[in-house]
């Protein structure tokens, strides 16, 4: 056998038959359904009763949230099942039946039915590509995949790609959607009803103005998924009647909404703030309406302006996913990078992976922006081995939070020097947040108590305190839903360049220390205070002289005498 050249080998590796790079799911000769349909159709309720007749079986969630709340409806239907996320195992050896979020699937575990859930999510920018991992790689005789009508295409190019027989399933919506003719106040909102924002300060903003009248319950992103169960779980049980919302409500969440209510027809999508779209407004529109609590699910805004943008997206086609699909390196095809480019630089390996690498299929190379911003603060530490920055750069971080940022920094150097860390809170918690940058400080402990449940998950041995982060992360959320469920109003976060505010107030201060500011607070508030007593001396000195200048000679010579 004649060896091939280093340009050969080279050759090889970026022209990547795909599918190959999941050997067991080649060998079990698959069969792919796709439920499709709208939002409160059942398609994932059927799926999910076709995993439990099943003697084995695979739930994959795009959220922890829909994981453990599908692990524990197993349970209570008396189903063995097992938990797996990057935070946590709920390891039962009886059990049949896992359930896990996306990420974590293991395509070494043969099963008889796996579930895709919330399959368009392929065409998401940031986490795409593991929908496009678990359809290539899932091993398990039947998968199902569920999701909207615009993954229809998509799905069916990959199903030919990978020379599987693809069986569509449709569904239609079990009760119908209209769209309001007015727009309503917030003055006119009725229970059962949810407004939709686009941000977390607009969401505490219109809670604040609610919960005068009303018991409120808020859902974003950035809450922790057992707090915004519970904030769920409130309003469910009829605990709040209405609930404030981001387009976080529109996956997953099974909820007794009657109304929803846009309250902007504009988000920010991390690069600019756009119009919404019409798959948009059609998914977070869809959870109006629950099935067998309400017959008719309504859909408007509170402005005019908003309620036109509304109608006229919802009644628009939804726009098809487009080939090719993302895909990101892989730990081996970074390695074998690594070796023929002769460099340890993970910068300099995805940026080559995502210009060279060519696949068969319908599939794209791609860096993802925040493992790329990773990669590069990671290669600045020149002793971590290409391994753990891999698997440092995949770490579930959002570095715009300064104490999240600083805590991975934390952690990366206990990797870098072999050390063990246990788990330190970096502000107290105390009774319940009076402000939003308290709850906002809260909020960001437990995603930093979350990145080190995942180290602790994939480096035990340097990340030992896993019981006491757990308990920790209990007791802030608990601060979280008291601080949401107590009705009062929380302080809004004060800008920092407020021209109402050059008294620099207390709560400013606190805020530019906790959220990365690298003045010093002591000689900003004393430049302050000094501006302060010279403009109040000029002042009284102006003052003075206007006065003086006012009186007539005669009364200034008296007044001299």
């Amino acid at each position: 056998m004649i060896n091939k050249n280093f340009k050969e080998q080279l050759s090889d590796l970026l022209n990547c038959d795909i599918k190959a790079l999941y050997p067991l799911a080649r060998e079990l000769k698959r069969k792919l359904y796709f439920y499709v349909g709208p939002t409160n159709s059942g398609k994932t309720y059927q799926a999910m009763s076709e995993m439990t007749k099943a003697d084995t079986g695979t739930y994959l969630a795009p959220l922890r949230l829909l994981a453990l709340e599908n692990y524990e409806s197993l349970k209570n239907n008396n189903v063995p099942a097992s938990l797996i996320t990057g935070e946590e195992e709920i390891f039962d050896e009886d059990a049949g039946h896992i359930c896990s979020t996306i990420e974590m699937i293991n395509f070494n575990l043969e099963v008889d039915v796996c579930v895709i859930d919330e399959v368009q999510m392929l065409d998401d920018e940031d986490r795409g590509w593991a929908w496009v991992n678990a359809i290539l790689g899932s091993p398990a005789k039947k998968v199902i995949m569920t999701g909207s009508v615009n993954a229809l295409d998509i799905i069916k190019k990959i199903a030919v790609y990978l020379d599987e027989e693809l069986e569509v399933v449709k569904f239609k919506r079990k009760n119908p959607l209209k769209v309001d003719e007015k727009h309503t106040t917030l003055k006119d909102i009725q229970p059962a009803t949810a407004l939709i924002a686009f941000s977390r300060k607009e969401v505490l903003g219109l809670k604040a103005k609610l919960s005068k009248y009303n018991k409120v319950s808020v859902l974003y992103g950035n809450l922790s998924p057992e707090v915004r169960r519970e904030e769920a779980k409130r309003f469910r049980e009829g605990k709040s009647d209405i609930l404030v919302a981001t387009d976080a409500i529109a996956m997953g969440l099974n909820l007794p909404i009657k109304h929803i209510l846009f309250t902007a027809d504009r988000k920010f999508d991390g690069k600019e703030k756009r119009p919404l779209t019409p798959n948009e407004v059609i998914q977070i529109a869809g959870r109006a309406g629950r099935y067998g609590q309400h017959e008719i699910g309504h859909i408007g805004a509170t402005s005019g302006t908003v309620l036109t943008h509304i109608a006229n997206m919802f009644t628009s086609p939804m726009s098809t996913i487009k080939p090719p699909v993302k895909v990101k390196a892989t730990q081996i095809q970074v390695e074998e990078l690594s070796s023929h480019l002769g460099t340890k630089n993970l910068t300099q390996i995805l940026r080559y992976f995502s210009k060279h690498m060519k696949y068969d299929g319908p599939f794209e190379a791609v860096n993802l922006k925040g493992m790329l911003e990773l990669s590069m603060m990671l290669d600045q530490k020149k002793e971590l081995s290409l391994e753990d920055k891999y698997m440092l750069s995949n770490a579930p971080i959002n570095t715009r939070s300064p104490l999240i940022l600083n805590g991975y920094k934390k952690y990366v150097n206990a990797i870098l020097t072999h050390r063990v860390t246990k788990i330190k809170l970096s502000s107290k918690i105390l009774g319940i947040a009076k402000t939003q940058l308290e709850l906002l400080q809260a909020e960001d402990e437990v995603k930093k108590i979350s990145l080190y449940l995942w180290l602790a998950y994939k480096l035990p041995e340097l990340f030992p305190d896993k019981q006491k982060a757990e308990l920790l992360r209990v007791e802030i959320n608990n601060f979280c839903e008291n601080s949401l469920k107590s009705n009062k109003t929380l302080k809004p976060m004060i800008k920092r360049n407020d021209s109402r505010n050059n008294r620099f107030k207390r709560d400013d201060r606190k805020q530019d220390r906790n959220r990365g500011y690298q003045k010093s607070y002591h000689e900003r508030d004393g430049r302050a205070r000094d501006k302060f007593k010279n403009n109040t001396a000029e002042k009284k000195e102006e003052t003075k002289e206007k006065k003086e200048g006012n009186k007539s000679p005669r009364r200034r010579r008296r007044r001299e005498r």
